[in-house]
């Protein structure tokens, strides 16, 4: 089941990569048609298949697991815990690494609108009539994709396995009928063809690299979904499924084109025959939108892990499952994705425009991986450096060719992702500078609680019913929001629970450390809540253990305090005049609180106070 599981989540990007590759790399002009050349390009495609995601992926890097979890934030984490000791190579690493979790929202972008364009646009196959409703039918299949987020993919979730493995059945046997009618195609399979074709033409391969490594989009999600099937099921399925179906489709198009070169306009549409021409379009769109899917889902999964590390405002997000709690939607995630996704699909109207930005924001992610990965395996695991080097070095070079390569795209489109990759990267990074700003800020103009209670208690204020929860970010600090209940109020709860949510480079944190309590005296209690970028928060859950310290928790007598500052940006004060107004502005709607923690909206009272950086 977990292998249907991946792949159903994990291979849709790089299964659905059949229906572009081929066709971009003769289709750019670059390689002449000959047979030799046919043979070239497919051994190209098979080792660099075998090279990037069998060697690179399935064997080194999916060893690299933090507590279980894979990804770029996973490795980010791993290589920061590497190198504590080393804090500006961390904090240049810690950069390069959020830069690359970043691409992430521009390859989402390009996924879904070239995989649903390419597919729709197999109906120009069937009738070239067809042609001007491709992109609207491709708008109206993403909107409706988009349009059932906010109620869950768990009912459907459960086809995904099933409908991606019967497309990789159908695209191996398409590979296999073609493969059957010229079975010297299969002779590609040795790298002599490659070399050949590499050593001839130095230039040209170059060139159409940034074409081929349309094969290998997808390879991060390996190592991105790792926590939710674990290593073996995606190796399995990757060594026994995804692999060799991958490469009988290719080469089933390479038979095709040494026997008819005029299939070169849509080699993989046109494997198929007459009658089955309009049910692989349907396949194949169905195909897509899963692929589409588990990009959609992944750009959640991050964000909700971006900001539990501190790198984004909380956000709103909502649980679509009762069971998963991995099920979520984040309303201004999915509209931001599809506003971009739309524009890129108006902006470049064809799946061969998209190509042309399509794969700068994979490669910088995979160069971005191998980077890391030799941090991890020196520092993190203690490997001598120049086995270390050994281990990471071939990658480098294949990786530092394929992202040349595809610099070539950046005025043909490349520009595209980066720019929301450096918009998003601006966004986070003025996020984390301007709270660290604010958080030094009222630490300097703070009074410290424990001599603030001793001296309120001295002769304490009226005591009303009921428990006052007060968040606060730093918890050596009065809140803002308890001297304003002092001051406007002039009361104080029988019971005060000061709380500071910790959020940890850990994905997982143990339950039995989950919270940490000091006592206070006088009913109050300081209370640390820790939790990894991956687990669920839930703050009335985690105060629960307080009734062993002899507080209760009654949830119609409990009201929670969110101190909530009005910042004014001052000039002069750490970063440019830009970033601390924008800063200003993203405090100013920061939103989601309580549901992020899955507080009680209704308990929730917000009290502000203005506060300059």
């Amino acid at each position: 089941m977990l292998i249907l599981g991946a792949m159903g989540i994990v291979y849709g990007d790089i299964g659905t990569s059949v229906l572009y590759a081929v066709k971009e790399v003769f289709g750019s002009g670059h390689v002449p048609f000959t047979p030799t050349n046919v043979y070239g390009i497919l051994s190209i495609f098979f080792w660099t298949l075998t090279v990037i995601v069998t060697l690179k992926y399935v064997t080194l890097v999916l060893r690299a697991d933090n507590n279980g979890e894979g990804g770029l934030v996973a490795m980010l984490t791993l290589a920061s815990q590497a190198v504590q000791d080393r804090p500006r190579l961390r904090h240049w690493m810690l950069l390069v690494g959020i830069f690359g979790t970043c691409l992430f929202y521009g390859d989402g972008v390009i996924t879904p609108a070239i995989s649903v364009l390419s597919a729709v646009e197999g109906l120009e196959v069937v009738s070239p009539t067809f042609q001007e409703y491709v992109i609207p039918i491709t708008l109206v299949v993403l909107l409706v994709l988009f349009w059932v987020q906010k109620h869950g993919t768990a009912g459907i979730g459960r086809f995904f396995g099933p409908v991606m493995s019967l497309w990789f059945l159908v695209i191996a046997a398409l590979g296999i009928w073609h493969i059957a009618g010229h079975p010297e195609i299969l002779k590609a399979i040795s790298p002599t063809y490659a070399l050949h074709f590499i050593w001839s033409q130095p230039k040209v391969t170059f060139i159409i690299l940034g074409a081929v490594v349309l094969c290998v989009t997808g390879g991060e999600a390996l190592y991105a979904d790792m926590g939710h099937f674990g290593k073996r099921p995606i190796r399995l399925a990757w060594y026994f499924m995804v692999m060799p179906a991958l490469t009988l489709n290719y080469f089933g198009q390479g038979a095709l084109l040494l026997a008819h070169p005029s299939a070169v306009k849509n080699p993989f549409f046109l494997l198929a025959p007459a009658w089955g021409l309009v049910p692989l379009v349907v396949l194949a769109t169905a195909a897509t939108v899963i692929a589409s899917q588990a990009l959609i889902s992944g750009a959640f999964s991050v964000t909700k892990q971006v900001v539990q590390l501190g790198f984004l405002p909380r956000l709103q997000v909502l649980h679509t499952s009762a069971r998963e709690a991995g099920q979520i939607y984040v309303p201004l995630v999915n509209w931001s994705l599809f506003v971009m996704i739309v524009l890129a699909v108006m902006l470049f109207r064809s799946s061969s425009h998209l190509a042309a930005a399509y794969g700068i924001a994979v490669t910088t992610d995979m160069l971005i991986t191998t980077l890391l990965t030799f941090v991890v395996i020196h520092y993190g695991w203690h490997m001598r450096m120049l086995p270390a080097l050994l281990a990471t070095s071939f990658f480098l070079v294949v990786d530092l060719a394929f992202w040349g390569s595809n610099l070539l795209k950046l005025a043909h489109g490349g520009w595209f992702p980066l720019l929301i990759a450096g918009s998003v990267f601006a966004l986070m990074v003025t996020w984390r500078d301007g709270r660290a700003l604010l958080n030094r800020k009222l630490v300097s103009e703070g009074m410290e609680l424990k001599p603030f209670l001793d001296a309120v208690f001295m002769a304490p204020p009226t005591r009303v019913a009921g428990t006052a929860v007060f968040l606060t970010a730093n918890r050596m600090n009065v809140p803002n929001a308890l001297l304003h209940n002092l001051k406007h109020n002039k009361v104080l709860h029988e019971q005060n629970i000061f709380v500071t949510v910790c959020n940890h480079e850990s994905p997982w944190i143990d339950p039995a450390e989950r919270v940490t309590v000091e006592s206070l005296g006088h009913d109050c209690w300081q209370v640390v809540v820790n939790y990894g970028y991956m687990d669920e928060p839930n703050l009335p859950q985690a105060l629960s253990v307080l009734t062993a310290h002899g507080c209760q928790l009654d949830p119609m007598l409990t009201s929670y305090f969110l101190s909530r500052d009005s910042v004014v940006p001052t000039v002069g004060d750490g970063m440019a005049p830009w970033r601390e107004k924008l800063f200003a502005q993203m405090h100013h709607n920061a939103s989601g609180a309580a549901d992020f923690l899955h507080l009680p909206s209704n308990a929730v009272v917000e009290l502000g106070s203005k506060v300059e950086i």
